[in-house]
């Protein structure tokens, strides 16, 4: 779920602009950003841990499939409601819980993935160095690998002291090349922590099925009790 960014291929720090989201490309929120910080939350988390345990009661959900619109950004206060959202609640309610904490956390809009869709999560700053927070890998741990950040590159974020917003302007893509010895060095690191991912879901896929086939075995009394007696 976090990782630190790498400095040649992620554009933490951005440039300081002005309300990037009101121009007619890029993001567009469903409301002003003070709508997304003013409300107060009825979660509050202590720790990263605390965040993640609750994002893995959350599921992962469409704006179409919830609200019937391609794009809806839901506040985090309602978000934590209904626990159904897509990467921008997600990345908001996050961000959120990061600032309430004290981190100098930002809510970050760009794209992502090898064919560069449009993506929200949070990136934090904390000794000198940036992190990024993919709020819906909750399920890979606390840590996701480094490797992992180079898919991700901003274009918008926004940040707040708990009075104003401040909005920064990221280069899309930073033009340098990772050297073949960085790449080695950091894979270890990559297989190891889906290595383990993958023997936690192996484990858990018997109990999985299991319950899976007593529910599909339910319906099917449930649905034959209701059939009309055979003449």
């Amino acid at each position: 779920m976090i990782a630190k960014t790498i400095p040649a291929f992620y554009d933490a720090s951005g440039r300081k602009v002005f309300r990037p989201f009101e121009r007619r490309k890029g993001p567009k929120p469903t409301f002003p950003m003070g709508r997304y910080v003013s409300h107060p939350l009825s979660v509050h988390c202590a720790s990263m841990e605390d965040v993640r345990k609750f994002l893995l009661g959350c599921k992962v959900a469409s704006d179409k499939e919830q609200f019937g619109k391609e794009e809806y950004w839901l506040p985090p206060e309602e978000f934590e409601k209904t626990k159904r959202g897509d990467c921008e609640d997600f990345a908001l309610w996050t961000w959120r819980q990061l600032v309430a904490m004290g981190y100098d956390a930002r809510f970050v809009a760009g794209r992502s993935g090898r064919y560069g869709a449009g993506h929200a999560w949070v990136e934090f700053f904390q000794d000198g160095d940036c992190y990024l927070l993919e709020p819906q890998l909750r399920g890979l741990g606390l840590r996701m690998p480094r490797l992992g950040t180079l898919r991700y590159h901003p274009r918008f974020s926004v940040s707040w002291e708990g009075k104003n917003l401040s909005y920064y302007q990221h280069e899309r893509e930073r033009p340098s090349s990772m050297s073949l010895w960085a790449a080695v060095r950091l894979f270890p690191e990559y297989l190891s922590i889906w290595i383990r991912f993958w023997l936690r879901v192996l484990v858990r896929l018997p109990r999985l099925l299991w319950r899976l086939l007593g529910k599909l075995w339910v319906r099917t009394v449930t649905h034959s009790s209701h059939l009309p007696n055979a003449q």
